[in-house]
């Protein structure tokens, strides 16, 4: 069996860490923490990195699995508690204001075919602009027989946090048009296309237009099966009742100025989180952490 390796490349103006173990490689941008691919040896990439992604410092990398923290989305739609948290008038940017900042890595720890990395964002602990809330925010990264990402939030301050947060994940499928996720069928979802409505998901989910769904009181478990490459990603999470699926479908990607107008075919988002009436309350000296590990199996 081979050593893993952990080594520093750069990718345009961004340095990367690049993990290999004798199951997997997986690629790290320095900026936002962010997971940019994962593939196991042999199989088909797990996690999407995107072709015409650009990769420059202070812009979000249309990739992987961006970091969205202390909110999600539009500032504007999360509950009032955290939009009180925010202070000036600035805009609020979407997905909160940790994805284009440099995180700080521990050093890598090698434990036989594991690695573990830590990520530290240090302006968490209250200089963030906008947002004088003093916390730690950790990011730890698991490549072992699965990948694991863990998002820690240790309230500092002396006032209680609301937050909401999400592991934006970009997974990679065959053509999402052959995709199915059958754990949804019965939950409550909120469709952000059609006024925010409330609705019920009949059956499965599929794919036939843009999707932008909240889903609410998610199992542990969510799984995308994918007819194309005859597999299922699972998706297993601790900490969180919530998820977010999404899709630009063809006329959004078009539109997209980092994404080529036929990427919306090879990408999926399935986002572990805790939105709307999961979002997080911390009291002070309280931690939260949420988890999602992501393996395959064969269909």
């Amino acid at each position: 069996m081979s050593t893993p390796t952990v080594e520093k490349l750069k990718q345009g103006e961004l340095d990367i860490w690049q993990i290999k173990t004798a199951g997997a490689e997986l690629l790290v941008a320095e900026q936002g923490a962010q997971v940019l691919s994962y593939t196991r040896t042999g199989e088909q990439p797990l996690i999407w990195l995107n072709d015409h992604a650009e990769f420059k410092l202070g812009k979000a990398i249309r990739a992987g699995v961006p970091v969205c923290w202390p909110w999600f989305g539009s500032l504007a739609r999360n509950p009032q508690a955290i939009q009180q948290m925010r202070e000036g008038n600035d805009p609020a940017p979407s997905h909160g204001l940790v994805r284009t900042l440099k995180w700080n890595l521990a050093a890598p720890e090698i434990e036989d075919d594991k690695v573990t990395l830590t990520f530290l964002l240090p302006e968490a602990d209250g200089r963030l602009p906008g947002w004088p809330h003093a916390a730690r925010l950790e990011l730890k990264i698991v490549l072992a027989d699965t990948l694991s990402l863990s998002l820690t939030t240790l309230n500092l301050g002396v006032d209680t946090l609301h937050l909401s947060q999400a592991l934006h994940t970009y997974f990679a499928v065959s053509d999402v048009r052959q995709v199915a996720v059958e754990e949804v069928a019965g939950l409550q979802y909120v469709e952000t296309l059609e006024d925010w409505e409330q609705r019920t998901q009949s059956g499965q989910l599929e794919v036939t237009g843009e999707t932008d769904r909240v889903y609410l009181q998610t199992p542990a478990r969510l799984s995308i099966a994918d007819s194309g490459w005859d597999r299922r990603i699972l998706i297993d999470t601790q900490g969180s009742a919530s998820a977010v699926i999404w899709n630009p479908w063809i006329e959004r990607a078009a539109a997209l100025p980092d994404m080529t107008n036929d990427g919306w075919q090879r990408m999926f988002c399935i986002e572990t989180a805790n939105v709307l009436a999961d979002a997080r309350v911390l009291a002070p000296g309280e931690s939260h952490t949420m988890t999602v590990t992501f393996s395959s199996e064969a269909l």
